[in-house]
């Protein structure tokens, strides 16, 4: 054994410098770029005083831990917890845990319905999906998971938690809830089913009104989108305005909100990424192809609006394309990627933050909207002091991405428009931006239209 973790010495940094190797083998020039960036600390590799601990530590577990422990098991454990010690979003994912990651993005899963993160040895729902066991149980941001079946949820064991939450379809669950807010958890018993998540729900609200409801992003949302609107202009003609919903929409694939993001402007920049590697200095920018036509939008954000969602929630409110109505948002800024590993094992790696058209980064800030609105649907996940702790590992310095963002936006992006006269929806938007804009609180002569409009968009979603 000895030999073995003195030859585990000797081969961690080659393995390491293998594995950057291989993460950007796809040409010489970004291996090229990759070691420009990351400067001569990164070919240094680890301390050797490190990695005497860690053999050391790898030793005394294997010679007086009270069970057997498999080098295999040891070495998947360290390997999650040097990533798990940098942020909440970033992990090791063994082929199991890949493949459950896949099916989260492809729309089709064995579960409940619910995106949870982990807060300081708890299981905390971000959002429920819409339609989900989950959903109609009554499970809402913000809740905790305090046990499954009976039994307390241990801190040490979260990943057997999530295990345990799925399973197949058909199959019964009971979850000890806490809700936000509330003293004394209850029960509640789930049947799993089969997720089929459409990401994209939407219906006239009245004529020439449409209420588009979007729960995550993932691979086929764009399309979805895009079908929908079409569709529904097909039934009912030009459309005179939009209420786009975004609350407890956990995210999803970026690449699917800077394409959702594109369908509402001609032009400007979308979001902006900024990292550590050359390659992950990115700017998104819109094409011509507004699918309303620049008619009036509204963009509704609660506590559960995160990651993917605020990219374009973010893009339409620095375009003043849209009026933002609702709660501020999560604040989750980052971005990971997805680094294959052999034997079918993956790196989950925040490797960007990204920035707003204005050059704001949202990192555990969030998006303040245009106009608050009390909502009894809205749990604002972003106040858990547990979690905003976590979200401010990441604050990074965005002072010079805003002017950077500011030069960006005065080169040309969708001009500010005006909110148009109609009835319903466009009648209540009508001027609010440049009246409410910048205001904690809406205007007095704002409120009573601001309630009337919170009634009517939560009726909307009601129906779904």
């Amino acid at each position: 054994m000895r030999r073995l973790l003195i030859v585990l010495a000797v081969l961690l940094p080659c393995a390491c410098a293998a594995a950057d190797a291989a993460i950007t083998r796809a040409s010489k020039h970004r291996r090229r770029a990759c070691r420009r960036d990351l400067g001569a600390s990164a070919n240094a590799g680890p301390d050797l005083k490190d990695i005497a601990t860690f053999t050391r530590v790898f030793e005394i577990i294997k010679q007086a831990y009270v069970d057997p422990v498999s080098d295999h098991a040891l070495m998947q454990s360290a390997l999650r917890g040097m990533l798990s010690g940098l942020d909440p979003h970033s992990e090791f994912l063994d082929a199991k845990a890949l493949h459950q990651l896949d099916e989260d993005t492809s729309g089709e899963y064995a579960g409940l319905g619910i995106e949870v993160a982990e807060v300081k040895g708890t299981l905390r729902i971000i959002a429920p999906i819409d339609g989900t066991p989950a959903q109609k149980a009554g499970i809402r941001a913000g809740d905790i998971i305090l046990g499954i079946d009976g039994k307390a949820i241990d801190p040490d064991a979260l990943d057997a938690a999530l295990d345990a939450l799925r399973g197949k379809p058909g199959s019964a669950i009971t979850l000890t809830i806490l809700h936000a807010g509330a003293s004394q958890p209850i029960n509640l018993r789930l049947v799993r089913e089969t997720i089929q998540v459409p990401s994209v729900r939407s219906r006239l609200l009245a004529p020439g009104f449409a209420y588009v409801r979007i729960s995550q992003f993932q691979a086929d949302t764009t399309s979805e989108l895009q079908r929908q609107l079409d569709a529904l202009q097909r039934k009912d003609g030009p459309l005179k305005g939009a209420v786009l919903d975004l609350r407890s929409n956990p995210g999803g694939l970026v690449t699917a909100a800077v394409a959702v993001a594109d369908d509402f402007l001609d032009s400007g920049v979308i979001v902006s990424t900024r990292g550590r590697l050359s390659q992950s200095d990115t700017i998104f920018r819109a094409t011509p192809g507004d699918l309303l036509h620049g008619a009036p939008l509204v963009v509704l954000i609660d506590g559960g609006t995160a990651s993917a969602a605020e990219i374009v929630a973010g893009a339409l409110k620095d375009n003043h394309r849209a009026v933002l109505m609702g709660r501020r948002s999560f604040g989750k800024g980052s971005v990971q990627s997805v680094l294959p590993l052999p034997d079918g094992d993956a790196v989950k790696l925040t490797t960007a933050r990204y920035y707003t058209p204005d050059g704001d980064s949202i990192q555990a800030r969030g998006i303040t909207p245009d106009i608050e609105l009390a909502d009894n649907l809205q749990v604002s996940v972003s106040k858990s002091p547990e979690l905003s702790s976590r979200e401010a590992d990441l604050l990074g310095t965005s002072r010079r991405f805003r002017q950077r963002g500011r030069e960006q936006r005065r080169h040309g992006h969708a001009g500010r428009r005006g909110l148009v006269a109609g009835s319903g929806p466009a009648r209540c938007c009508r001027r609010w931006r440049p009246r409410a804009r910048g205001r904690q609180r809406p205007h007095p002569r704002l409120e009573a239209p601001s309630a009337r409009f919170s009634s009517w968009c939560c009726a909307a979603r009601a129906v779904f």
